[in-house]
């Protein structure tokens, strides 16, 4: 008899989809409730640190180097108060095979899939980690399909997503692109089932202890070429993953005094499924779209417990304009001879600002570049932004209207950082915890969890929950 391959059907065996592609039986972590023993995920399914460096290494991934930016440092000097201005660097991860950061996620999932007998691999993504998915399957001979939502009803497709989905197929990738909507994941479980590839998901344990190697590496680089640990680590969040694997790698080099500070671009009132909005935004990642909704509910990921959890690290997280990131990376081009793309632009736009809140001997580092092509370079951006009706002028950036301008600063001095309550993002993961779990009364092992899925203490989750169940 043959499978209902009905929407409805589909979405209904996910669970089992998801367990036969990803080679994990998260059932032997979970607790019933709300909790479940992430540090036993991360550990039994994940790889030593000494693992995946040797893997990386074997492919080409990884030791990519720390810049510093010295000319961006005497220009946060000259708008920062006096005796402000921390020196500004990048680790430049536009160095590795697929030019980004995520050639260590892909560099981990591949081999892994690899090593259980998979013979391809598929992840659903519009973002670098398609392309280093291809690269990567490339190397290993392993068969490749990417899932992109790519266009809006009537066809129109955003370069950025272009240029990525001609990366992946001049690795190899057959690249199916969708339009916004729910099919996307429908698509996903689909292709899954009937290929019985593995799911190269970007929020796996192996695929989030990828990253660790650079938060490791990052430190290391950083005594050895200077003597400390870097005070401040920006890192751009959308999925968390990013964030999440950099922090758990520094914190494996000791690096325990470096603060997390997350950043993504405001995209607020944009409403990431909606086919009218979806071409009004010149981000396709690293926007508070993705950035606010998987820090507060992390297991909305393609897997069912997600080893990305970006609030259990994070000790600020700030918002900057579409504006100041495309003025960042033409200062990045034209001050520093380096052209990247808009991601690692998001974080380096968000340090500018933090920089001049630092002393002068104190270091920030943004923790990743990205690589630039045809469709990821501002011109065109801008240039798509304007035809669907996107005012772009000079002006000031915090009278920028999602949807509505792109508004490049009159000057850098205007560059600032925007502080997010991060106690409300973790207000909100305690009371999505409790309605996605519907529970009424949390067990000690429920508070225990929430307190370190938050990097809290308990007298805040239990007044939370207290507020919350006063509510209903």
């Amino acid at each position: 008899m043959s499978r209902d391959m009905s929407y409805e059907a589909v979405m209904a065996r996910k669970n089992e989809i998801m367990k036969k592609a990803v080679g994990i039986d998260y059932e032997i972590f979970e607790s019933g409730s709300i909790a479940f023993d992430y540090d036993r995920m991360m550990k039994e399914t994940g790889y030593t640190l000494e693992e995946m460096q040797k893997i990386q290494g074997a492919v080409g991934v990884g030791n990519t180097p720390i810049i510093e930016l010295k000319n961006l440092t005497a220009l946060a000097r000259k708008v920062a108060p006096h005796g402000k201005g921390g020196r500004i660097f990048i680790k430049d991860e536009a160095a590795n095979p697929s030019g980004s950061f995520k050639a260590r996620r892909a560099a981990n999932a591949v081999y892994h899939a690899k090593k259980l007998g998979y013979k391809g691999v598929i992840a659903a993504t519009s973002g670098n980690y398609g392309a280093a998915v291809a690269s990567q399957a490339a190397m290993q001979g392993l068969k490749c399909i990417i899932v992109q939502e790519c266009y809006d009803s009537k066809g129109l497709g955003q370069p950025e997503i272009i240029e990525k989905a001609r990366k992946c197929e001049a690795f190899g990738a057959e690249v199916v692109q969708l339009s916004v909507g729910p099919e996307l994941f429908y698509t996903f479980l689909q292709l899954l089932e009937e290929t019985d590839y593995f799911n190269a998901s970007l929020y796996t344990p192996f695929g989030i202890a990828g990253v660790e190697t650079l938060g490791y590496e990052l430190a290391m680089q950083m005594r050895e070429k200077y003597g400390q640990d870097p005070d401040v680590v920006v890192c751009t969040n959308a999925g968390g993953g990013n964030l999440t694997g950099t922090a758990r790698g520094l914190l494996k080099a000791g690096a325990e005094n470096t603060k997390i500070i997350g950043a993504s671009v405001a995209l607020t009132g944009l409403h990431m499924a909606s086919d009218q909005q979806f071409n009004k935004k010149s981000f396709t990642t690293g926007h508070t779209g993705f950035g606010i909704p998987f820090a507060t509910w992390p297991d909305r990921s393609d897997v069912p417990r997600s080893a990305a959890r970006p609030l259990r690290y994070m000790d600020r997280y700030v918002t900057v304009t579409q504006g100041e990131v495309f003025y960042m990376t033409e200062a990045l081009a034209q001050i520093e001879g380096l052209e990247r793309g808009p991601a690692g632009n998001t974080s380096l736009a968000a340090a500018f600002g933090l920089a001049q809140e630092l002393n002068m001997e104190q270091m920030i580092v943004i923790q990743e570049t990205e690589y630039t092509g045809a469709g990821k370079h501002l011109q065109p951006q801008l240039a798509f932004a304007r035809a669907n009706g996107i005012e772009i002028r000079f002006g000031k950036p915090q009278e920028e209207m999602p949807g509505q301008n792109i508004i490049l600063p009159e000057h850098p001095s205007m560059i600032k950082a925007q502080e997010l309550d991060l106690d409300r993002s973790k207000k909100s993961l305690i009371k999505n915890a409790l309605k996605n779990f519907n529970v009424q009364e949390p067990t000690a092992e429920d508070i225990e969890f929430l307190v370190k899925d938050i990097k809290s203490d308990e007298k805040f989750v239990r007044n939370t929950i207290k507020e919350l169940l006063k509510e209903n």
